[in-house]
């Protein structure tokens, strides 16, 4: 595998003490790994390396408790949130092998813990609170990517109530399985703004460029950052969205992501800057942000079984944002399509 394939580094040093030239540097190398990669690894980002390390400890214990305890961990039937919260694990006929817990901003009073291990709750809202602020620095950074005037994306994306943090361990490798073919999670995009990964050092997260994947080796200290959907979207396709997977190990994985995402209310489409003031068409759709992910969740929580579902290409990705039909210029309705090529939108009039 050619060396330059390995995800980019950027040393996010600069922002944090003011250096012009060094700042200059990092958004350059930023913006190149948007359009190449669409992922990268951040070093010098400012979250504790201590804080990443003492979070993936106490989320190993917690899953290493048994089943009939972390079930408990979810919150009260009524409560309105953006994804289910708490614990949680994947349908047993799922092609994903993974059980999580789910963590919203602890301002929203959303949250449900586990009582052990003694400090997790401190810890994962630290962690929460600490790649916020690293979110708002890579905001401004893609902002200015993008082109845009300062504080262009800080006031399209100013509400943090769809921001999430979600731990997981990765189930092990079924023995005798092709390492490329047992997933403890299948090939996707990420439907959001930025992830921000952290995990221990078992491995198994991959990127595709170029027809081919790409390990993200584990490397102590450093935070894993891709875009997603919608800033794919925004820039029209400029900045890419890629496609990633988990491919288990012999090992139990643990790791958190944190997603930046936009508000649910929020419309999300190619802005003018990178159409009509380019003379290039739009490739995408206007989407409602919320119902999209809905799409996505429901994706996950309530797959096909085996014996529904049809053949689906290793390398494929579960939704694209796409037109609904050959009519679209007829059709208002503002759409994903998922992978098996149908309307998934729950507000298409052509579904009534």
């Amino acid at each position: 595998m050619a060396s330059s394939d390995a995800l980019p580094v950027v040393d996010l040093a600069p922002f944090l003490t003011g250096d012009e030239g060094g700042i200059a540097r990092a958004t350059k190398a930023v913006r190149e790994a948007c359009w190449t990669h669409g992922f990268f690894r951040a070093v010098n980002h400012g979250v504790p390396a201590e804080l990443l390390v003492r979070a993936l400890e106490l989320s190993a214990a917690f899953f290493a408790l048994p089943d009939e305890e972390k079930v408990n961990v979810r919150p009260a039937a009524g409560y309105n949130t953006p994804l289910p919260a708490g614990y949680g694990q994947q349908p047993a006929h799922s092609t994903d092998k993974n059980e999580y817990l789910v963590v919203f901003d602890p301002k929203l009073g959303f949250n449900v813990y586990p009582a052990e291990p003694a400090g997790f709750r401190e810890t994962v809202e630290e962690c929460h609170d600490k790649l916020t602020e690293l979110g708002w620095l890579i905001q401004e950074i893609l902002n200015e990517c993008m082109g845009h005037p300062r504080g262009f994306l800080r006031d399209y994306n100013d509400d943090r109530a769809f921001d999430l943090t979600i731990a997981r361990r990765y189930f092990l490798g079924l023995v005798g399985e092709e390492e490329h073919t047992d997933f403890g999670f299948g090939a996707h995009e990420d439907a959001g703004c930025v992830t921000f990964i952290f995990q221990d050092s078992v491995g198994g997260l991959e990127v595709l460029k170029d027809g081919h994947w790409v390990p993200a080796e584990p490397i102590d200290g450093s935070i894993v950052v891709n875009i997603g959907d919608v800033i794919q979207v925004l820039s029209n396709g400029k900045l890419k969205s890629a496609t990633h997977r988990v491919v288990r190990k012999p090992a139990h994985r643990h790791s958190f992501a944190f997603f930046f995402n936009i508000h649910g209310d929020r419309w999300v489409e190619p802005l003018p800057e990178f159409t009509a003031k380019i003379g290039e068409a739009p490739r995408y759709r206007r989407f409602l942000y919320k119902e999209y992910q809905q799409l996505r969740v429901r994706d996950k929580s309530h797959p096909p079984a085996r014996s529904e579902a049809p053949t689906m290409p290793s390398n494929s990705i579960q939704y694209k944002i796409w037109p609904l039909c050959a009519e679209m210029s007829k059709c208002s309705t503002h759409v994903s399509q998922n992978w098996n090529g149908q309307c998934d939108v729950i507000s298409c009039p052509k579904k009534r």
